[in-house]
C-alpha cells in the first residue's frame, strides 16, 4: 500500500477539508472487503466531488453585491447567508489559508487574496446548499462511518488515529473540525449518489451504436486522449452580461496561460469544474468518453496546446490537450487478477493497530518462508474465503473495495501486501497471477452503458448543482477581509 506524502495529502484538501477520503473511502457496505459486481458507476475522478464556483446558478431572492466597508471591521463577521446557515469571515479566511498552503507545496503562482476568497466563498455557498438539500432529503451519516472513514486516512499514511489528529492539529487543522467537514462530505457523496446518478439516462441504441464504433476498430490502434480544463459556469438562462463577464475572465486566463503560467496551476484556482483539484485533469482515455464537443475542439491540436474558449450549455471551458497515445483496442478485453487474502477484524479488545502488528509479523515469516500463505488463511483468516486458502478467484476491476483494490495493483504476482486497512478489518494480500480476458456479449454491454454513463456523468452534476444552488437563498453581506497572516 502506498504510502500518502502527508503534506501533500493535507494540501489536497483545498477549501474542503475533508475531501480527498472521497476517493480512499465511501463505497458502501459491502461484505468481506468486496462489493458485487456491476454495482456503482465507474468515475474518472474520485476526488471531483466538492462544491461549484461562482455563476453555478441563479442566486435566489435579493443578493446585493459584496462591497467593502471604510469602516474598520471587527475580527469575524457574516459574509453571506444560505438560508439560515451563516457563512464567517474567519472561516473564508482558514480556508483561504489552506488553499494557499496548497500553492506553496505544489509550487503553483499564487492569485490575489481577494479574488481567491471569492472563489472560496463561492464554493462554499454551493456546498452550503447541498448540505442543506440532504438535510431536507432526510440524509444522514452516523458518527461511526466517519470514525471509520478517519481511521482508513490515518492507515494510509501509516499513522495511528491519534498520530493522525496530532498531525492535523500541528498543521493548523482543528481534529473536531476535521471530523465535522468529514461527516460533511460523506452526507454530499451520498447525497449526490442518490440524486445525479439516476439522472443519467443511456439507452440501448446508445450501447449498440457504441459497441458498432467500436467493432469497426477491434484489434487496430486507438488513440487516448488526456485533457485538462478550466471551467467557468453559467446559469440555464444566462443574461447578456453575465456571458460577457465570463467571456472577460477566461480570457484574462488564457492570457496568463500564453504568458507562461503552469495550466495545472491555475485551473487548481481559477476553475469551477469538479475535476479542479487535479488540476483540470479529466482523465486518460479513448476519445469516446470525452464529450463531442471537446473533440471536435481539440482535433487538430498538439500536445500542450490550448483551445478554447469553448462554449457548452454548462459555460465556457479552455481545454488542454495533454496527452495523445496510440495503444492496443482493449474495450472487449480485461485486465484480470487472481488474488487470496487473509482477513483480521477488529474487535473490542483487539484493535487495528494490533492486528496490523500480528499481520505484519505473519507476513515476515511469509516472506522467509516459514510459513505457508494458504494454511495461515484457512486457520485464521475471518472471511469467508477461508476454507479455500483464502483464494478470492479472478477478479475484474472495480471488484473490491478502493483500499484492497490499490495494494493489489501494486503488487507483483507472488508478492505479499503490507497489512492493509479497510472498512471490514485488516487484509494481507498475495497476487496468484494476472490474465487479459476476453469480454463476454453481456459484458461488453455492460462496460459500454458504463462508459457511456461516465462521459455524462460530469455535464450531469453540473446541472443539478446549478439546480440545488437555484432553491437556496443566498445573501451576500460584507466583503471578506483577509488576514496579513
Amino acid at each position: 500500500m502506498n504510502k500518502v506524502d502527508f503534506s501533500r495529502f493535507l494540501g489536497a484538501f483545498g477549501p474542503c477539508v475533508a475531501g480527498l477520503v472521497l476517493s480512499l473511502w465511501v463505497q458502501g457496505g459491502w461484505a468481506q472487503g468486496i462489493k458485487p459486481n456491476g454495482s456503482g458507476l465507474p468515475r474518472g475522478n474520485a476526488l471531483g466531488l466538492s462544491a461549484l464556483s461562482p455563476g453555478e446558478a441563479k442566486v435566489s431572492g435579493p443578493a446585493r453585491a459584496n462591497t467593502a466597508s471604510s469602516v474598520p471591521q471587527s475580527s469575524d463577521y457574516i459574509v453571506a447567508l444560505v438560508d439560515s446557515d451563516p457563512i464567517t469571515n474567519q472561516e473564508i479566511n482558514a480556508q483561504v489559508q489552506q488553499v494557499l498552503a496548497q500553492l506553496t507545496v505544489n509550487k503553483g503562482p499564487v492569485p490575489p487574496r481577494q479574488e481567491l476568497s471569492k472563489q472560496v466563498l463561492e464554493r462554499v455557498i454551493s456546498e452550503r446548499a447541498q448540505l442543506e438539500w440532504a438535510r431536507e432529503q432526510g440524509i444522514k451519516v452516523p458518527p461511526s462511518e466517519v470514525t471509520q472513514a478517519e481511521l482508513t486516512l490515518a492507515s494510509r499514511n501509516d499513522l495511528s488515529v491519534e498520530d493522525f489528529r496530532r498531525k492535523l492539529a500541528s498543521s493548523g487543522i482543528n481534529p473536531e473540525r476535521f471530523f465535522e467537514d468529514l461527516q460533511s462530505q460523506l452526507i454530499l457523496q451520498r447525497l449526490r449518489e442518490k440524486e445525479v446518478t439516476p439522472r443519467i439516462k443511456v439507452t440501448d441504441l446508445e450501447v449498440d451504436q457504441y459497441l458498432k464504433e467500436q467493432a469497426q476498430d477491434f484489434n487496430k490502434t486507438v488513440t487516448k486522449l488526456e485533457l485538462a480544463q478550466i471551467f467557468l459556469a453559467l446559469p440555464e438562462e444566462p443574461k447578456p452580461e453575465e456571458v460577457q463577464a465570463a467571456l472577460d475572465t477566461i480570457a484574462g486566463l488564457n492570457a496568463r496561460l500564453k504568458a507562461g503560467e503552469d495550466f495545472s496551476a491555475l485551473a487548481k484556482v481559477a476553475s469551477q469544474g469538479p475535476e479542479r483539484k487535479l488540476g483540470g485533469l479529466m482523465g486518460d482515455k479513448p476519445p469516446q468518453r470525452y464529450p463531442e464537443l471537446f473533440m471536435q475542439a481539440v482535433q487538430f491540436a498538439q500536445e500542450g496546446d490550448v483551445v478554447g474558449p469553448v462554449r457548452s450549455p454548462a459555460g465556457l471551458h479552455l481545454i488542454k490537450l495533454v496527452s495523445k497515445t496510440a495503444q492496443d483496442n482493449s474495450v472487449f478485453t480485461s485486465n484480470q487478477t487472481h488474488v487470496r487474502h487473509i482477513l483480521l477484524r477488529p474487535t473490542a479488545q483487539t484493535g487495528v493497530n494490533a492486528l496490523r502488528a500480528r499481520l505484519y509479523a505473519l507476513k515476515q515469516q511469509m516472506d522467509r518462508a516459514e510459513l505457508d500463505f494458504s494454511k495461515v488463511a484457512k486457520e485464521l483468516s475471518q472471511d469467508g474465503s477461508a476454507p479455500n486458502g483464502g483464494d478470492l478467484g479472478w477478479a475484474g476491476a472495480g471488484v473490491f473495495v478502493p483500499e484492497f483494490e490499490d495494494a493489489m495493483n501494486h503488487l507483483d504476482i507472488g508478492e505479499i501486501s503490507d497489512p492493509v486497512v479497510s472498512r471490514f478489518g485488516v487484509h494481507l494480500i498475495q497476487v496468484l497471477e494476472r490474465r487479459k480476458n476476453t469480454m463476454s456479449a453481456k459484458e461488453q454491454r455492460d462496460t459500454a452503458k458504463n462508459i457511456l454513463r461516465e462521459s455524462k456523468y460530469d455535464q450531469t452534476y453540473l446541472e443539478w448543482a446549478q439546480e440545488v444552488r437555484g432553491r437556496s437563498f443566498v445573501e451576500y453581506r460584507d466583503a471578506v477581509q483577509m488576514s496579513q497572516n
